[in-house]
């Protein structure tokens, strides 16, 4: 019964962003130069521990590189965030609309997100700050749709992205995240539409058992790759993960028999 579900994890997930935003703000007392390395360690172990609040049962395929990336995947709920972070110590590219989000934009700016003004993604700025990012021996990791999805589908990278990623020669490190509920798409987990962050999480604490599958195919070369080629090349890759019939293929095949 979802009640009885709640009466136990509703507590304990409100405690657990409690203890969160203790350690946030103890974080803040440290000295800038000294903060990033704890601050990145400390969040995955953080996002670890409430992964086993939540009713998730979570299936890794591969593993993601220990070197400085790129991650790139798709996005279909903000328990990608929670999912992704707590594998690695990685840094999240986010609009800068979410620093504004009560509560929620306090805690990504204390974890270490980067946010982009609306058009800032592709400029000088954006890139000087994400090879900082890299320099340091981080990873970063963004959701290239843009957007959120029910799952069913990967949507089209925007190139514009990665364009700084091509640049300075950055591997990509594709991600694929699917939830399933007996062999079909999950319906609670993916935070769409209009949908609101705490009649979501309300929903999801009186969930049963979502199985998750967190794919990590292997890394892509950057080097002599246009950000449109690296785009589509990660997308693909996350698609043939997620087992999905790519649209791209789809499109092509249209064409050709048209043109036949």
């Amino acid at each position: 019964m979802p009640w009885r579900r709640r009466l136990w994890r509703v507590p304990a997930v409100a405690g657990w962003v409690v203890l969160g935003l203790l350690l946030a703000s103890l974080l803040q007392l440290i000295p800038m130069r000294w903060r990033t390395g704890p601050r990145q360690s400390l969040t995955s172990w953080w996002m670890r521990r409430l992964l086993r609040l939540l009713p998730l049962r979570i299936r890794c395929h591969g593993q993601p590189t220990r070197e400085s990336a790129l991650w790139v995947g798709n996005h279909v709920s903000w328990l990608d965030i929670i999912l992704l972070g707590a594998q690695a110590p990685v840094r999240f590219v986010a609009k800068a609309e979410v620093r504004q989000w009560p509560l929620l934009g306090w805690l990504a700016h204390s974890a270490g997100t980067l946010f982009l003004r609306r058009g800032q993604a592709s400029g000088e700025n954006a890139s000087q700050q994400m090879a900082a990012v890299l320099e340091r021996g981080q990873s970063l990791v963004l959701f290239a749709e843009g957007t959120t999805t029910a799952g069913d589908q990967v949507r089209t990278f925007h190139g514009r992205l990665l364009g700084w990623a091509a640049e300075c020669k950055v591997p990509i490190q594709p991600v694929a995240v699917a939830y399933r509920r007996h062999g079909r798409v999950d319906t609670i987990a993916p935070f769409i539409d209009d949908d609101e962050f705490s009649r979501h999480l309300w929903r999801l604490l009186g969930s049963a058992t979502i199985d998750v599958q967190l794919h990590f195919p292997p890394l892509i070369d950057s080097h002599g790759l246009e950000r449109n080629q690296l785009a589509r090349r990660a997308r693909h890759a996350v698609v043939q993960a997620l087992g999905l019939e790519d649209s791209s293929d789809r499109q092509s095949a249209a064409s050709l028999s048209a043109a036949a």
